[in-house]
């Protein structure tokens, strides 16, 4: 079983950077798809208990985003940020690294090598 979890979209330049971070550093990751397997409830409050960054910034804020009429407002709390995250699973930022019970989101980039190596 690997020590890394990379949640992890194969469309995003990023996403795909981080893998090959994780290789290149001799580290098997755990790959999930999430956008084909959506995290439930449940997980989503567990990552964001991990999670090093704050809880809003798991919430992508592009173009869908706004096309859906969300603000920075709607994604204040935790209970909104999984409620968001629940009903637009592609709204999550990419990569979201897992190891142990520390996760960050892999952006900028230069942050995956260190959290992969600590």
């Amino acid at each position: 079983m690997s020590d890394l979890t990379v949640l992890h979209n194969p469309k995003c330049s990023t996403s795909r950077a981080a893998l090959e971070t994780a290789e290149s550093a001799g580290v098997q990751a755990q790959v999930v798809q999430y956008l084909k397997e959506p995290l439930d409830e449940a997980a989503l409050r567990q990552l964001i208990g991990r999670l090093e960054d704050e809880p809003s910034d798991l919430v992508r804020r592009d173009s869908f985003f706004a096309d859906q009429g969300l603000t920075d407002a709607d994604v204040a709390t935790v209970d909104q940020v999984v409620a968001v995250l629940l009903e637009h699973p592609r709204l999550m930022q990419r990569p979201v690294l897992v190891k142990g019970e520390r996760a960050i989101i892999g952006r900028p980039k230069d942050r995956v090598a260190p959290f992969v190596a600590g």
